[in-house]
């Protein structure tokens, strides 16, 4: 008897329809055969599968038995395929009504007692389910917890096989999820979180990370060690503004896609914040695999990407961010196939000035030789450089402003500004083709034209600070964006001559650090 349950496999962030197909009573030796291109996880399925029906009260096939998981040309890989493969052997022989199924898109792993276990990509899951027109999705209880957060498609958590069998044949009710009782949909705790008041001093670099934040901009901070910049950066989620519904589906997505386990506490409205070690590979960094999967660009999306001691990065993992810095995705050709990923990260960076890191310190001094600090600072290509839009000194603190004890503005009053600065930006970008996050660090060529006009004078002062600072003409554009960031923070329609000359003292750093 044939059978057939939908399911899904994922392939980068997005899931592909999988048939599947399970058919008993042939003529043969009593063995099971699962084709369909299934990698090992998959074919461990089997196992799994035929114990949990034996401890959940069922009786696997006694004749030989054909698994296929159709498409054949699309490899499968993952423990995704238990349950689906559990519900179709037992429509298969005779234990549920074959047509229970059709309605329902199914996805989870089984223990061995016919427990279910939760698997990557509900999300994408449930955005399946919708484009296909299912009636629901069965999924584990916390995939459906994510899954939930899909709208017009009701989704039902399983707890274990007896639990689905039952609910398919009518012995059992299973509520839908709620969408807005979702864990994912809660605001962030703020109460005891880290707080921009605790930062001492440093008003040059807290101001340019106000800049950066309020237009997405790429930021380097470069300082001796001890200056306070992992300190400031950690800070960096409390002023960003709430992502929108649309953009937290997204990066959820990603998230589930690269399998990442969000902790109770973590599942909350708020933006990603991934501060890779600079030993990871380009694989870990850009992403890749057999199947490719996101990697660290990817699951910092619509967020902050944290590079601390940038260039003790390997020479390749840095290079790898140059297009995706410049387009906000990133593709990746393997035998499995090519997908594209979103990365629409803020990047953020530290630094020291040299090896030793004091360079310039007004309390150490450096004992770098000049060879040493040329061949360190080399480790960071012009290119790359190009692409990051603020430089700024984080010099080291003296004793008396550590000190003191008066604090500096808080988060909330920072992220105030910024969110009134991003409703500006969302506003002018209404009409955007981009599909990226309305930001000024996203602007077009031609929408630098129309909304980074200059007159004459700032043009000529530009020529000039362009000259001398023997900048780029990505630096050109650049230094119109963050100034265009300045002036809506600071309330004004057109850019004026202070934006501009600030946007051009946090490129500076070009010349003096690197050429």
């Amino acid at each position: 008897m044939l059978a057939v349950a939908s399911s899904g496999t994922l392939l980068g962030i997005h899931a592909h329809a999988v048939q599947v197909e399970v058919n008993t009573g042939e003529v043969g030796e009593a063995k099971t055969f699962l084709v369909g291109l299934p990698d090992t996880a998959v074919k461990e399925s089997v196992n799994r599968v035929w114990s949990a029906l034996h401890n959940s009260g069922f009786r696997a096939p006694a004749t030989k038995t054909t698994i296929n998981l159709a498409p054949g040309d699309l490899r499968k890989e993952g423990p995704l395929f238990d349950l689906p493969m559990a519900l179709a052997v037992l429509a298969a022989t005779g234990q549920l009504q074959p047509e229970s199924l059709k309605p329902y898109l199914i996805a989870g792993e089984l223990s061995l007692s016919g427990g279910t276990r939760p698997v990557a990509g509900g999300l994408a899951l449930a955005l399946l389910a919708r484009q296909q027109g299912k009636a629901g999705v069965l999924l584990p209880s916390a995939t459906a917890e994510e899954a939930a957060l899909v709208d017009k498609v009701p989704v039902h958590a399983v707890s274990s096989l007896d639990e689905a069998v039952r609910f398919l044949n009518g012995e059992r009710f299973l509520p839908r999820l709620d969408p807005a009782s979702s864990p994912f949909r809660r605001p962030p705790e703020l109460k005891h979180a880290i707080d921009f008041s605790e930062v001492k001093g440093q008003h040059a670099l807290r101001r340019a990370v106000e800049v950066a934040v309020a237009g997405g901009h790429n930021l380097l901070m470069v300082g001796s060690p001890g200056s306070g910049k992992s300190m400031i950066a950690k800070r960096i989620p409390t002023i960003m503004p709430e992502p929108t519904l649309d953009e937290y589906l997204e990066l959820l997505a990603i998230q589930s896609a690269a399998g990442v386990s969000l902790a109770p506490e973590n599942r909350c409205f708020q933006r990603p914040f991934r501060a890779p070690h600079h030993t990871i590979s380009d694989v870990g960094l850009l992403g890749g695999g057999t199947i490719p999967g996101p990697g660290e660009i990817s699951l910092a999306h619509n967020g902050v990407l944290f590079m601390d001691e940038l260039p003790e990065f390997k020479r390749s993992t840095l290079e790898v961010l140059r297009q995706p810095l410049e387009d906000g995705e990133v593709s990746i050709s393997r035998s499995a196939g090519k997908i594209t990923l979103p990365c629409a990260f803020m990047l953020v960076a530290a630094m020291n000035p040299c090896p030793c890191g004091y360079l310039g310190d007004s309390k150490r001094e450096c004992r770098c030789t000049v060879p040493q600090i040329q061949r360190y600072r080399a480790r960071i290509s012009g290119p790359l450089l190009d692409r990051i839009d603020l430089h700024v000194e984080a010099p080291s603190l003296p004793l008396t402003e550590m000190q003191n004890s008066t604090p500096g503005e808080t988060s909330a009053i920072l992220r105030e500004r910024i969110v009134q600065a991003r409703a500006k930006q969302a506003k002018r970008f209404t009409d955007s083709k981009t599909k990226q996050t309305p930001c000024n660090a996203r602007m077009s060529h031609s929408e630098i034209r129309k909304h980074c006009a200059i007159d004459q004078a700032q043009a000529e002062l530009l020529s000039q600070a362009m000259e001398q600072l023997s900048l780029s003409a990505r630096a050109y554009d650049r230094i119109l964006k963050v100034a265009r960031t300045i002036a809506d923070l600071a309330g004004t329609e057109n850019i004026e001559a202070p934006h501009l000359l600030e946007a051009i003292q946090y490129r500076s750093l070009d010349r003096a650090l690197f050429y």
